[in-house]
């Protein structure tokens, strides 16, 4: 191991329990131990130990697994009241202690006005109705209730009732029975979740959500009051000595509802400022929890507490280390940590543990590999989201994500083994077969490995000169470091198998080619659009790839996901961009983290980006571009350049047969995730 890592691998201690290394493995929703959205009631989720005794057996310290919540959100049944599933947590627990790495237990009081209410559920709790009729399967009343009523974040038409005192003391209780069941159990600890993020507990601690007048609203004693009799009540059903890990959220980052606050903005926190904080966190600890595994954020500045590849590495560091200086128990800094500056702070006293979530599902490994020196062996995670929690919302929608996601969260876009090892696998070919992959794109340089590891021959054809395909493009501006990491990963990865590559190689009749079968992989083309002028645009690629540069004042037509990158990256250069788009939101299709998008409509809306929406265009000209809005207004643009982002078409060289596969964008334009899921999806079966 390299001497700048050696800090991380020291030991420490919460209470008397002593943990063999700075790694903490934070929570992640999806990874409960009891499940998560189980329509027949929460159960021990084999699934999730699995995945944390693969991650412990690779040398991770303390490992704090996603929220449980106390109460069941199917059929409403409390944790406590299902003894079966402590004791399949005690037989876990006793295989999680072979490794020598430690467990806490993350328990939650619940989401409040921050419950994703998905787009199904909406409709059904509006009414009254339904929302009567489904109570006994899914109390939607409980789910969003929260100190005072105020517009869920998901769906702002739907106000959320406050909870009754009887509903809180009935939460704490939960918290106290449950706690002991884990002790019992052998679980070394647990995490209360939390006065963090914007959830339940965070939102009877401000007093921008809560306007409360009892015991649990008002002054900042009554505020915190919640959180402070839920670590009394554990302590006093599991001892003094059983460590109380708070989830604790320094700063709201907050603006307003749904506005939050960008990185070195100077604004009105209406959160929880800094000044409350080091009050908060001192009369924290002195109620009786024993660590803070802090970030930033609530869910109306969601990229604080899920940053995506827009926000900067380590960026709660800075906070999370000033807060460290008002107690006297450990502190954990979650939030894009990388390994490097994570051992430096701890060398330097700053913080106590380095937490680090979505890496350890893109590479279970990893902290092997840093202790091995093979760092450039660890795959690394892009910030996306799209696999392990792309709860998506745009204007007047509440969470777009599908049930299929919504059930199954803390997948990985990137390693489609991650909580679904029944699904993917590699098994060895029942009959090596000769395998031609047309198209060296991430989908076919994934094909490539996943058939070579099940002992197939690969040839694999690129007509340009390096392998990455279009994601060479998606990869190339300042803040994709982790994407183009990701291409010199899957450069490395394909030198380690017998794969053979041709480059400068263009394969127009696949039934040329000598292979038992052939996949496709050729990616897709940008769309046109029949205007006047078109011919005049940049098409999105050719600006990504810095083939056609562009002047001061650049038009992007098209408000996705693409479109708004290259908005930002436009920003950041100190251009003026200007995006033009026929929806009533931007990046408005499903499955895009809204961590990602809010970060994006955030920071065009802090920095006066101008956005045109439900707006079309009509010509475009030398110097600008003619618009028509949603009242018929016609106006022009001025323009420099015009950037064209209006999606893509697949193009696959050779439609589908027997034993032609076609894969990735070539059959149906998607993301990353799509691309190598397809990819698994197909060569699992050859």
């Amino acid at each position: 191991m390299k001497k700048k890592y050696e800090n991380l691998f020291t030991p420490w201690k919460v209470r008397d329990v002593e943990i063999k290394n700075r790694i903490v493995m934070c929570p992640m929703g999806g990874t409960s131990l009891f499940g998560w959205f189980e329509l027949g009631g929460c159960k021990f989720d084999k699934e999730a130990a699995n995945l944390f005794l693969e991650r412990a057996r690779n040398n991770v310290g303390l490992i704090i697994p996603g929220i449980a919540p106390l109460r069941d959100t199917f059929w409403g049944k409390w944790l406590w009241q299902n003894p079966k599933m402590f004791d399949d947590l005690k037989v876990f627990m006793d295989e999680i202690h072979k490794t020598d790495t430690k467990l806490f237990v993350q328990l939650t009081a619940g989401m409040g006005r921050s419950w994703a209410i998905t787009e199904l559920v909406a409709p059904l709790h509006k009414n009254k109705i339904t929302r009567k009729l489904l109570k006994p399967i899914l109390d939607t009343e409980h789910e969003l209730a929260c100190p005072s009523p105020q517009p869920s974040r998901w769906a702002h038409d739907i106000i959320c009732p406050e909870m009754k005192v009887e509903q809180i003391h009935e939460i704490i209780e939960a918290f106290a029975k449950t706690a002991k069941l884990c002790k019992d159990a052998g679980v070394d600890g647990v995490e209360v979740h939390a006065v963090h993020e914007g959830y339940l507990l965070d939102q009877f601690a401000i007093e921008f959500f809560n306007k409360r007048t009892d015991e649990y609203g008002g002054s900042f004693e009554n505020r915190y009051r919640f959180a402070a009799e839920v670590v009394k009540a554990i302590k006093a059903e599991c001892g003094e000595d059983f460590p109380v890990s708070l989830r604790y959220s320094v700063e709201s980052k907050l603006k307003g509802f749904c506005y939050g606050a960008m990185p070195g903005e100077e604004y009105e926190e209406v959160g929880r400022a800094m000044e409350e904080s080091e009050r908060a966190a001192k009369y924290l600890q002195d109620a009786g929890y024993d660590m803070l595994n802090a970030d930033n954020g609530t869910y109306d500045s969601w990229y604080w507490a899920h940053p995506p590849m827009y926000m900067p590495e380590n960026c709660n560091l800075d906070d999370v280390a000033h807060i460290k200086k008002f107690v006297d128990i450990p502190v954990v800094c979650a939030g894009r940590m990388d390994p490097e500056t994570g051992a430096k702070a701890v060398e330097e006293g700053r913080i106590d543990g380095v937490g680090v979530a979505r890496q350890f599902l893109t590479d279970p490994e990893w902290v092997t590999k840093l202790i091995e020196d093979r760092v450039e062996e660890i795959k690394p995670c892009i910030c996306c989201h799209s696999g392990c929690f792309n709860f998506s919302s745009s204007k007047g929608h509440a969470n777009t994500q599908d049930l299929t996601d919504t059930m199954g969260l803390a997948r990985c876009a990137l390693n489609p083994k991650t909580m679904q090892s029944k699904k993917y696998s590699i098994q060895p070919a029942k009959k090596a077969k000769k395998i031609a992959i047309i198209g060296g794109g991430i989908g076919g340089m994934e094909a490539a490995i996943v058939c070579a590891q099940r002992g197939h021959s690969v040839t694999l054809y690129e007509k340009g000169d390096k392998l990455g395909g279009v994601f060479i493009a998606a990869a190339s501006p300042s803040f994709k470091e982790k994407d183009r990491d990701l291409i010199a990963w899957y450069n490395r990865e394909i030198t380690k198998y017998p794969i053979e590559v041709k480059f400068n190689t263009e394969v127009k009749d696949v039934n040329a080619l000598d292979a038992d079968e052939v996949i496709v992989a050729t990616g897709a083309v940008a769309k046109n659009i029949p205007i006047k002028g078109a011919d005049k645009a940049i098409e999105a690629v050719d600006y990504l790839l810095g083939e056609a540069p562009v002047g001061d004042k650049v038009v992007i037509i098209g408000g996705g996901l693409t479109g708004c990158e290259i908005a930002y990256e436009l920003f950041l250069e100190g251009k003026q961009p200007t995006i033009v788009e026929m929806q009533d939101d931007l990046i408005t299709m499903k499955g895009i983290c809204l961590a990602n998008t809010s970060y994006l409509r955030d920071c065009f809306k802090t920095n006066e980006v101008p956005v045109h929406l439900e707006t079309g265009v009509v010509e475009i000209g030398d110097n600008a571009v003619t618009v028509k809005d949603k009242d018929g207004k016609v106006f022009d643009i001025e323009a420099d350049n015009v950037i064209l982002s209006v999606g893509y078409d697949p193009a696959p060289v050779a439609k589908k047969s027997k034993h032609v596969h076609v894969i990735g964008d070539a059959s149906k334009v998607g993301n990353l995730r799509s691309v190598i899921w397809g990819a698994w999806d197909v060569c699992m079966k050859l």
